[in-house]
């Protein structure tokens, strides 16, 4: 189980960016279709500008955006985890306690993949990964140079 347990492990970076570029990937969806009405569906083709709704699929199609890119992951990750608790106890909840029930199942997992993503980062193929990687080597490579 241990050798088992450890050949994982080794994909635990690249499933960590996965995680993060697909989450980004279908926030940004909802964003497009509330913001720009694309695809028209049903339940964004009569939003308003401006409106609450409107206002939500702005912050997913940027932050969305922002978190494919892995551009400030943590930061980006903690305000979408915010935005999906505030839906679902304003546009769930109230229509009873249980999840499947009340429609809030993409509210709670987004919250909760959001949630995480602003604990572990972004992974090692984001902005942020490269940033920190080059952060470590520019001063190495600036060293070998002068040498």
């Amino acid at each position: 189980m241990n050798a088992f347990n450890a050949m994982l492990a080794r994909f635990q970076p690249t499933a960590l960016s996965i995680l993060r570029i697909i989450t980004g990937l279908l926030l940004f969806q909802f964003g497009v279709a509330k913001v720009l009405k694309y695809p028209v569906v049903p339940p964004f083709d009569k939003v308003a500008p401006f409106s609450l709704i409107w206002c939500a699929g702005m912050i997913e199609l940027v932050l969305g955006g922002l978190l494919i890119l892995g551009v400030c992951s943590r930061i980006v990750a903690f305000i979408l985890c915010g935005e999906m608790a505030f839906a679902y106890f304003i546009a769930h909840f109230p229509r009873g306690f249980i999840p499947i029930l009340n429609g809030g199942e993409n509210a709670i997992m987004f919250c909760f993949c959001c949630l995480y993503i602003f604990c572990a980062g972004g992974g090692p193929y984001s902005v942020d990964g490269v940033r920190q990687q080059w952060s470590v080597t520019a001063p190495e490579l600036m060293r070998q140079r002068q040498s």
